[in-house]
């Protein structure tokens, strides 16, 4: 296909360096059992000097208009009952205002088959948000002057969407989760509880009976809740290398722990996980790692090839684990 500047096809993933409006309508229908991506922020981030990138629209209308043409295709490859989960966040605006980005990803997904779910907050550390953006709310010299202008560190969201339909294939877990993405597998105010979490792996990493697992069941629980809070910020793809000097303005991966929970969750073994937007290859990563098959599409080309080299070894990314590191949170 001429409009694909490059592909890599293995038995485990499929990569592309092009537009991802090239190349979704050439997916089959009900085609895709998760989508997991990250789309531009409109306004906040630019990518890439391209025309076709969604990030140098020149108008939030003509962002969102772009945009809902790809939600359209990710509503026609998507499986009945399953799900694609869109991170973004609130953007802000000059004049120390927000714009609410996910309210228009909603109406847009509702128009295109899927139904609202369910949604995740990631929670950032304010302080590393401020020296990072330089967010005048996040100064404190606001809280003396007017703290009417104070903001907060605003955290990502994770939107979670369901094909309308019925899900033919439910995603399973035989022994329930066996393994956690995060810091703090056990928070200090379920100790008493559940003890730590070196003695729950001690004792459950080879529980055959979920309905026993207590390992699983606390893992559960910190899944389940709608505060994320132990995302480790730095536990990402390497992406400096894609960089590129002329047009870069913003590259920051989405965090595997983000991705790992997601692919654990809402996918079976050897299950289609799709992103439209592959950056420097994080998601793919994520569902090889975890036996999927990944798709991925990138645009720039410095990113597509960093993928390449992230990707090469993501076969071994858990073939160290043994009995006793399998569920440390750490090895992740």
């Amino acid at each position: 296909m001429r409009m694909i500047k490059d592909q890599l096809l293995t038995d485990t993933y499929a990569i592309y360096n092009s537009d991802c409006m090239y190349v979704l309508p050439t997916l089959p229908d009900a085609s895709i059992d998760l989508s997991i991506y990250s789309p531009p922020f409109a306004g906040l981030y630019n990518y890439s000097s391209s025309e076709n990138d969604f990030s140098n629209c020149e108008s939030k209308e003509q962002f969102l208009a772009q945009y809902e043409f790809l939600i359209e295709q990710m509503g026609r490859v998507t499986k009945p009952g399953r799900m694609t989960i869109v991170h973004c966040q609130h953007i802000p605006e000059k004049g120390n205002k927000l714009w609410h980005f996910p309210s228009h990803i909603l109406e847009m997904h509702e128009r295109h088959g899927f139904e609202f779910f369910d949604e995740r907050y990631i929670w950032k550390e304010p302080l590393a948000v401020a020296l990072r953006t330089r967010a005048q709310g996040l100064q404190h010299k606001w809280v003396v002057k007017d703290s009417t202008k104070t903001r907060s560190a605003l955290g990502d969201i994770l939107m979670i969407f369901r094909k309308k339909g019925e899900n033919q294939v439910p995603v399973t877990h035989p022994k329930g989760f066996t393994r956690y993405a995060g810091a703090i597998p056990v928070p200090p105010y379920l100790e008493h509880l559940y003890g730590n979490w070196g003695a729950l792996v001690d004792r459950y990493k080879n529980c055959q009976d979920p309905r026993e697992n207590k390992m699983s069941q606390i893992i559960f629980r910190r899944y389940a809740s709608v505060f994320w809070d132990d995302i480790r910020v730095d536990n990402v793809l390497s992406y400096k290398e894609g960089k590129d000097e002329d047009d870069e303005k913003h590259v920051h991966p989405l965090q595997l722990d983000v991705i790992d929970r997601c692919m654990d969750m809402y996918s079976n073994p050897g299950e289609v996980v799709l992103t439209p937007f592959m950056g420097v290859g994080s998601e793919v990563y994520g569902a090889v790692s975890y036996g999927r098959f990944g798709i991925g599409i990138e645009l720039k080309e410095s990113y597509y090839k960093q993928a390449i080299k992230n990707l090469k070894d993501v076969k071994s990314r858990f073939a160290a684990d043994d009995a006793a590191t399998l569920f440390d949170s750490q090895s992740i």
